[in-house]
């Protein structure tokens, strides 16, 4: 069974070790998401219905709010162990202005990408940090992972060059419409989603509604809701101590079982497991 060895999570996001054997389903993040294989078999992650390899030379990325999955090689075979970078692009932006870019689509141009000796070295060093180490100290962990993602960024993004992050496009906000939408959602995390109900917020038919909602968040209301449960599920398993059977019901599940699966569906591990193995720093953004 899929696992999470170790997770670290503070107000840069979350770096997590996952032992892998079996698929996630096609989920977002707020975050900018790196994925680099430390061992095991080579696998492949989808990113917008197009299948990339993540092997020892390659890396995949994800963009903010972009659509991916887990595409395990065989449910049969061995396992890898991913790290998996999920870094919240207020953070970026501390450590370097111009990286609030990387909350932006097609921050990352490239999905699937080749890369070099320094960034397997910085990668390595932090898995492994992980996986033997003591626990670092929040300093010395930002240090290690602003020194990945500045490798990382620099290789594979054009934030230094400003005629290419501008020929990305200014950050879209949503139609205001959609906005009270999003704000109804969050509102209301544990309720069943309503297309309707959330149509009739928008004040848009629900064909409408649909469509506006897919153009603005690049989300299908169920994906972008799924996300929002996520988010709202670490933070009750990491910022209280919330029975599963509470915070399960608090989000809508109609049984510990269905929240169970449905965590480790969308973060490679059951939510019991994945609360003995977090460390949480400081100030948290989820």
């Amino acid at each position: 069974m899929s696992a999470a060895v170790r997770v670290l999570q503070g107000k840069f996001g979350r770096v997590a070790l996952l032992d892998m054997d079996r698929p996630l389903v096609t989920h977002a993040h707020s975050q900018c998401h790196v994925l680099i294989k430390v061992s095991g078999e080579d696998t492949f992650f989808t990113v917008r219905d197009k299948s990339y390899p993540l092997t020892d030379e390659t890396a995949v990325l994800v963009n903010s709010w972009e659509p991916h999955a887990y595409t395990h090689h065989d449910p049969d075979g061995p396992r890898t162990i991913i790290l998996a970078l999920y870094i919240e692009p207020m953070w970026l932006g501390d450590v370097e202005k111009a990286l609030i870019s990387s909350g932006q689509p097609g921050f990352f141009p490239h999905s699937c990408v080749e890369i070099s000796k320094p960034i397997r070295n910085l990668s390595n060093a932090l898995a492994m940090q992980m996986l033997y180490g003591d626990q670092l100290s929040e300093q010395q962990l930002e240090m290690q992972l602003s020194g990945l993602m500045i490798a990382v960024i620099d290789a594979f993004s054009e934030w230094r060059n400003f005629n290419e992050l501008r020929a990305i496009g200014l950050p879209r906000s949503p139609d205001a419409r959609i906005r009270r939408a999003i704000s109804y959602m969050r509102a209301n995390v544990g309720a069943e989603l309503d297309i309707d109900k959330l149509a009739s917020e928008a004040c848009l038919s629900r064909a409408h509604f649909f469509k506006l909602f897919q153009h603005d968040t690049n989300l299908t209301p169920n994906l972008y809701v799924n996300v929002l449960r996520v988010e709202a599920a670490i933070e009750g398993l990491t910022q209280t101590r919330r029975s599963l059977v509470s915070l399960s019901d608090s989000l809508g599940f109609s049984a510990q079982s269905h929240f169970t699966r449905f965590f480790q569906q969308h973060l490679g591990a059951v939510p019991s497991q994945y609360r003995k193995v977090v460390d949480v720093y400081d100030t948290v953004s989820t």
